[in-house]
């Protein structure tokens, strides 16, 4: 007991029992002025004693490098029970601060996006316990997007592949497709260069079966449709794909994955400016700036991009100018707040079919483009405590506003099938999404875990022509529960919606995994999964409000749905340090919408009516001999075939056919080294020949397979000046993704980056 408290303590007892001067002497009033005293000083000893026997442990989280890892979740339990004391999340400068009862041994579990789960014993004697995170394998790495919160990919119920920054710093893309391709089970088809519109195919799902989300915020048009050709991924922290149908968590159009995107938050104290361009063939030209920071209660990241290009031929410019912000203040130790924004403006010039394989089948479009003006913004309070709990409010809103137009006939511009094809035209869309979401969080015990929330949704927009109007207003709520007993780990959750268009939807899911064997050095641990899930996407705008001269609204459309179930096992090799998985995906797609055509009046209808099917395997070698040193191999194979399409007006759209643009065979390499004074990266995606259409009357039916390969690299002459190099395309190979629309050839990109600043 300290010198302190025994002076406060004999100054209490000394007024304790020094005598009442009460008038009288009433000997019931001296009493009872005694025992309020005695009970003032029991009380007083009680506070005194709590406040000497408690200490306050402050744990500091810090990446391999020593940098700070803001948004680490940190559980404090008993030494050597399961139950936790207290959860909290670190702040920008990696820190989370609780109150332990002195003596009492503690145990501290931190999870943080990207690296391995830490366990160790805490000691609250110490100034400041400093929890030094590792990298690690796949498995191993804690993943967010699975489970709506942290959790090691292994146990998380579901196949996630990740890129953190010093990989995308590495990969250096353009935009968000350059870098989703070389990412397991993700197939890219651009329609032409440099921004045009590019769509993921994924487990032989539509384009519009993914939910992308871009720092909470979902910026998927209502009904799926999404351009990864234009998203800028500057200043992005981390890109996480999540294979199969996820609409349990994440509701509509999370039908075969979901793609989420983080900002960097700042974390240094000393204000840290960094800028760079770069400059490549094409007449590509490529600026950037940024500034970022930590201080106290307060964290901010700004910054802005500038990128353009000449293309490669006729009407192939394209630029796009982003900005960004991403904000944060500690309102207490138990809660923060943090504000992010983000907007784009692009232009891409757009030849439209021309070219199949080398064979200049028409004239390329002259003047046709495509304008996109995009803004998100989110604000998020965070919240820890009481005790095991975690709450998140959020409120978001995206504004997409696109156009499509051509301005004159272009000659020769004509087909077998159509005549001329090229006229005068302005198409828009100019759609809003925002909305209102809470997630609670329980933490149980370290092997249960709780999670639940509510969600409304505001989908507003117009498009045309004509000028069309669409409003839904959606609400839902969700419940999770995580088990980790033993060997088990079960993950089991269900989403209730209420949609204005398609009324009352339930959605289930359930996920197993089974460490069947612990394993030794060499085999060191399978691994068995298992899931069981149903997906939904609502109907698009132009589906269920479309009106004359050419359509009749359908507010009655159903969601399309999946049925999704896979299967497949982990094993682990030397430690760990390599990983052999493999999955059996079986997806059956039903109530798919389709075009019903034609009244007297010559206008049709959307409708339910498509059914199709898909299934396959995705198998990927995953290894990190060294940690600066990690690569990932992967193969694909799906088989997809149309089961029911009533109103087919293509021989490669009726019943029994495979479905378009979907190869049975593709793959994926992607291998990096980062080490402090320099980094490499090597990048393959390869995709089999695949089923398409000009739909023109040229006859072509596929698109042929190809292979491309992708180099990067960087040099830090000093500590604050680094250049670096970037190669697309680097053996030059000539193919369409699209079928008549050809592919940029070699392309490279050279440049420096500056930081002033900073540590």
């Amino acid at each position: 007991m300290s010198v302190e408290l025994k002076a406060q303590i004999r100054t209490l007892t000394r007024k304790a029992r020094r005598p009442a001067r009460i008038a009288n002497h009433d000997p019931f009033r001296v009493q009872r002025r005694i025992a309020l005293q005695t009970v003032r000083v029991l009380v007083s000893l009680f506070l005194l004693i709590s406040a000497a026997s408690a200490a306050t442990l402050s744990v500091k989280v810090v990446d391999p490098q020593s940098a700070p890892v803001a948004g680490a979740q940190i559980i404090l339990m008993t030494a050597g029970s399961s139950v936790p004391l207290a959860v909290q999340t670190s702040s920008a400068e990696g820190l989370a601060h609780f109150r332990v009862p002195d003596g009492q041994g503690v145990s501290v579990r931190v999870l943080a996006a990207g690296f391995a789960q830490q366990d160790l014993t805490a000691n609250a004697s110490q100034d400041v316990t400093t929890v030094k995170l590792r990298l690690a394998t796949a498995s191993e790495t804690v993943v967010v997007t699975a489970t709506r919160g942290l959790a090691p990919e292994a146990v998380s119920g579901g196949n996630v592949s990740v890129l953190d920054g010093g990989q995308l710093t590495l990969i250096n893309p353009v935009d968000a497709a350059e870098a989703v391709r070389f990412l397991p089970g993700a197939v890219i088809n651009s329609a032409g260069r440099r921004g045009s519109l590019s769509s993921l195919f994924v487990r032989g799902g539509d384009s519009r079966y993914n939910k992308v989300i871009v720092d909470g915020v979902p910026v998927t048009d209502p009904g799926g449709t999404f351009d990864f050709g234009v998203v800028p991924l500057y200043q992005a922290d981390r890109l996480e794909l999540l294979r199969g149908a996820q609409s349990t968590l994440y509701g509509s159009d999370a039908m075969t994955s979901v793609v989420q995107v983080w900002s960097r938050t700042g974390s240094t104290p000393l204000p840290e400016l960094r800028f760079g361009a770069d400059g490549g063939n094409f007449g590509t030209a490529d600026g950037y700036l940024s500034l970022a920071g930590a201080r106290g209660r307060y964290d901010y990241n700004l910054f802005g991009n500038q990128f353009n290009t000449n293309g490669q031929g006729v009407n192939d410019q394209y630029s796009n100018s982003s900005q960004g912000a991403n904000l944060g203040v500690a309102l207490s130790e138990h809660a923060s707040l943090r504000l992010r924004m983000q907007h784009s403006n692009n232009r891409s010039g757009v030849q439209s079919f021309w070219d199949f394989n080398g064979d200049r089948l028409i004239p390329p479009d002259s003047d046709q483009f495509a304008r996109q003006n995009n803004l998100l913004g989110s604000v998020e309070l965070t919240v820890s405590g009481p005790s095991r709990w975690q709450h998140r409010f959020s409120g978001f809103e995206y504004h997409h506003k696109r156009i499509n137009e051509d301005n004159f006939i272009d000659p020769g511009r004509v087909s077998p099938l159509f005549g001329n094809i090229d006229f005068p035209f302005s198409a828009f869309a100019d759609l809003n999404r925002a909305g209102f979401d809470y997630q609670g969080d329980y933490v149980e015990r370290s092997w249960s875990r709780s999670t639940f929330g509510y969600e409304f949704e505001d989908e507003n927009g117009f498009f045309g022509p004509p000028a069309d109007h669409g409003l839904r207003r959606n609400q839902a709520v969700y419940a999770q529960q995580a088990l980790q007993l033993k060997r088990l780990s079960v993950i089991a959750g269900a989403r209730f919606v209420h949609n204005e268009n398609f009324g009352n939807r339930g959605v289930p899911r359930v996920a197993l995994s089974l460490l069947a064997l612990k394993g030794g050095e060499v085999l060191s641990g399978t691994r068995l999964r298992f899931s069981y899930a149903l997906g939904i996407k609502e109907p698009r705008f132009e589906e269920s409000f479309a009106g004359p001269p050419f359509s009749i609204p359908n507010l009655n459309l159903r969601p399309e749905r999946n049925r999704a179930f896979e299967a497949g096992f982990e094993q682990s090799f030397f430690g760990r340090k390599y990983e052999l998985s493999a999955t059996y995906f079986d997806n059956l797609f039903r109530d798919q919408i389709d075009f019903s055509c034609c009244d007297a009046n010559f206008q049709g209808q959307f409708v339910n009516v498509n059914e199709s099917k898909a299934h396959g395997a995705e198998v990927e070698l995953q290894g990190r001999p060294l940690s600066r040193l990690s690569w990932s191999l992967a193969y694909n194979y799906v088989s997809t075939q149309i089961l029911a399409q009533p109103f087919a007006f293509d021989p490669l759209l009726e019943p029994g056919q495979q479905l378009l643009r979907r190869p049975r065979h593709s793959g994926s390499l992607l291998v990096n080294y980062i080490a402090r004074r320099w980094g490499a990266n090597l990048g393959g995606s390869f995709v089999g020949r695949r089923p398409d259409s000009d739909f023109l009357g040229f006859g072509i039916n596929h698109a042929d397979g190809y292979g491309r390969v992708d180099l990067g690299g960087w040099y830090s002459i000093t500590a604050r000046i680094t250049a670096y190099v970037n190669i697309e395309n680097a053996l030059n190979n000539h193919y369409n993704e699209v079928a008549g629309y050809p592919a940029l050839t070699a392309n490279f990109r050279a440049g420096m980056r500056f930081r002033l600043g900073g540590e």
